[in-house]
């Protein structure tokens, strides 16, 4: 759940990049105006990254109740947490380029409209999910408080490590697909959240550092705000070389083949590659060109993790 990661950035990569529009923009259907508070694209990829943790928990296909019961169940939760995430910002979203014009910064929904929206998406998410088990109804309800309320309401606002430590809570969704599948913990699990979790940083740290002006005027203290553009550029290169070496422990547990230690080695390194140019040969718009990188770079790496499940798994 969001990001801290993932859950945070991910809905505005679009927005981001833009310039402003000559023409008045349109207002938004109600319904859109919804849709927007749940923050779809963050959701899909989180609900890809569970998927691929459904996968890898059984040898061959999961059953499909626990695929559909779990993908819905973590949905509806995920969604829920950004809805919340759209409540306890709304103030400071209003004061930021890429978030001013959200449908509670801008007013076109009332927050007690906002909070029962949200409620019912918990509730509606945790009731699903119960029906598989009660491990992965309470882990993502966990998860849920740990973005919507741990992160948004304190973290964000407390330290400029924020994303590092709140991005647990965005990196536990390929946790809660193989606990929705098995109903128990396992190491190889906790393999895959270490994954997003080394990941989270270098991505949002990039974008912070492309919209380091909107979090000064917001008064967050992201890193480039407390510490300056060039410290972050030097984190951000540094957690990309962690994620290569925590990229491989997939293939050293035996937990991948040949196919993943190939594919991961590839995305992992020009993830290096575009953090080395962001911090030796910077030039205007690499923050924001890694930022997007980042975000192909962890659905190739589920993909890949994916693709070479079933080799072996066809192969045995």
């Amino acid at each position: 759940m969001a990001k801290s990661n993932l859950m945070a950035t991910t809905s505005s990569a679009a927005k981001a990049g833009q310039g402003a529009s000559l023409k008045p923009a349109l207002k938004p259907a109600m319904w859109q105006d919804y849709l927007t508070m749940t923050k779809p694209k963050v959701v899909a990829m989180l609900l890809l990254t569970a998927l691929v943790g459904m996968c890898l928990a059984v040898p061959g296909i999961p059953p499909v109740q626990a695929v559909v019961l779990g993908l819905a169940g973590i949905g509806l939760q995920s969604a829920a947490a950004a809805a919340f995430n759209h409540v306890l910002d709304r103030r400071f979203d209003a004061k930021m380029a890429r978030t001013y014009n959200r449908p509670l910064a801008k007013g076109r929904v009332a927050t007690h409209k906002a909070v029962v929206f949200a409620t019912t998406l918990m509730v509606l998410g945790f009731g699903l999910l119960w029906q598989l088990n009660a491990l992965t109804a309470w882990l993502t309800l966990a998860s849920l408080v740990g973005y919507a309320v741990v992160y948004t309401v304190w973290l964000k606002h407390a330290t400029p490590q924020n994303i590092v430590i709140g991005g647990l809570a965005g990196a536990a969704p390929p946790l809660l697909g193989w606990t929705a599948v098995t109903g128990q913990l396992d190491p190889h699990a906790l393999l895959l959240v270490m994954l997003v979790f080394t990941w989270t940083p270098p991505h949002f740290w990039a974008l912070a550092i492309h919209r380091k002006d909107d979090y000064a005027r917001a008064g967050i203290p992201m890193l480039p705000v407390t510490h300056g553009i060039g410290f972050t550029k030097t984190m951000v290169l540094l957690y990309t070389l962690m994620l290569f070496a925590v990229g491989l422990l997939p293939w050293l547990t035996g937990m991948s083949g040949a196919l993943y230690l190939v594919g991961s080695s590839i995305l992992n390194a020009g993830f290096i590659g575009y953090a080395w140019k962001l911090k030796f040969a910077d030039s205007d718009g690499h923050a924001w060109a890694t930022f997007k990188y980042s975000i192909w770079h962890l659905l190739g790496l589920f993909v890949v993790l994916l693709a070479d499940h079933w080799l072996l798994a066809w192969w045995h």
